[in-house]
């Protein structure tokens, strides 16, 4: 699975009916007056709607962000279907989306089909959205619990059953942990949240966790399911000893796990997810890749990284410009702290700042 997946993590409104075409008129359909796009960035004047589709985790920062790209650029318009990482990469590759927002980076297959849209330059991933993959938990009176990464892979492959396992109560000696049965909530859909999830289990937990990398949840596991992050929160917050995984900003109130990295356990936060990223190793095409089996202090390693992914070059310079002004304010200081308000993730670092501007304000036209 690792092989095929290029600059994967090793070990960030429904318009479906819309009648769109190629990723320069589709999903990115504008009546810009705009004057042409520049090597320095978006032109001033930017105006015409620009829709991508993808992680759900991306949801609330990308609230923050379609709602304040508007005070920079009052006539654009984005929309954004949260519809799971992997339907946005589809819908990407299909013309429906102008950008996809995936919690994973195009494989090696996607990549090569996206030059059918994009052109032989083909697409490139900006990290937009870093955030913790908490492991939370519904179970009355506790709010914190610690786990290594065997236990996690242990309760999640069904293996440990009740609350009160040894395996968890001998790492939890201050909690009285109940004997009420632990139940498993995952993702029903394609979910890059899943892969960043299950990619940690592989390499942190490989003799319990024998299911590799995967987008869609095995199905040999006995579990409950759910759609979108929305729906695992949501399932989980009405079941008594629930269980999940969860980008970290949408589980509101419930008990999270803090996982054992080196000689001490480590609480999820966006301060030690930046840790996780600022060690990654670039990876292709603007990824990164991870190391999940660290054991550096104060470093969470169930990190996710979520990308906007864009066309080199688009079909027209409409698109081009929309695609060019939404991604530079994403990424620019005033667009992370609002995410970071709205969504509590991990503001992304200068370095890669500087890193994705340059790949956005070259994005240009085919032809």
């Amino acid at each position: 699975m690792k092989a095929l997946r290029i600059g994967r993590y090793a070990a960030v409104l429904s318009v479906a009916a819309l009648a769109l075409t190629a990723c320069g008129g589709n999903g990115g359909s504008t009546e810009s007056s705009a004057p042409a796009g520049s090597e320095s960035g978006a032109p001033a004047e930017v105006s015409g709607t620009l829709i991508g589709g993808g992680a759900s985790s991306q949801e609330s920062a990308m609230t923050a962000w379609t709602n304040g790209v508007t005070e920079v650029h009052p006539d654009l318009t984005v929309q954004y279907d949260p519809v799971g990482s992997g339907s946005g990469r589809e819908g990407f590759l299909a013309g429906q989306y102008s950008f996809a927002g995936s919690d994973a980076a195009m494989d090696e297959e996607e990549m090569a089909s996206a030059e059918e849209i994009c052109g032989p330059e083909g697409v490139f991933h900006v990290p937009s959205y870093i955030s913790p993959v908490a492991v939370a938990f519904n179970l009355e009176g506790v709010d914190q619990v610690n786990m290594d990464a065997e236990t996690i892979a242990q309760v999640f492959t069904g293996e440990i059953t009740t609350w009160n396992d040894p395996a968890i109560a001998d790492q939890n000696p201050d909690a009285e942990l109940p004997d009420t049965d632990i139940t498993v909530v995952h993702r029903a859909d394609d979910s890059g949240t899943t892969e960043n999830f299950t990619d940690y289990l592989t390499a942190a937990a490989p003799e319990s966790w024998t299911y590799d990398v995967v987008e869609t949840w095995p199905s040999e596991i006995t579990a409950e399911s759910a759609q979108q992050t929305s729906g695992v929160v949501s399932l989980a917050q009405s079941t008594d000893g629930a269980i999940t995984y969860a980008d970290a900003s949408q589980i509101g109130e419930l008990g999270t796990v803090a996982v054992q990295v080196g000689e001490e356990y480590v609480p999820y936060s966006a301060d030690a997810a930046a840790a996780a990223v600022e060690k990654a190793a670039p990876g292709e095409a603007g990824a990164v890749e991870l190391d999940r089996t660290t054991t550096e202090a104060g470093v969470y390693p169930i990190v996710l990284v979520s990308y906007h992914i864009f066309c080199n070059q688009y079909q027209d310079q409409e698109t081009a410009d929309t695609a060019k002004a939404f991604g530079e304010y994403v990424v620019s200081e005033e667009g992370q702290t609002a995410a970071e308000s709205s969504a509590g993730n991990a503001p992304i670092s200068e370095a890669t700042r500087e890193a994705a501007l340059e790949s956005i304000q070259a994005i240009s036209v085919q032809g």
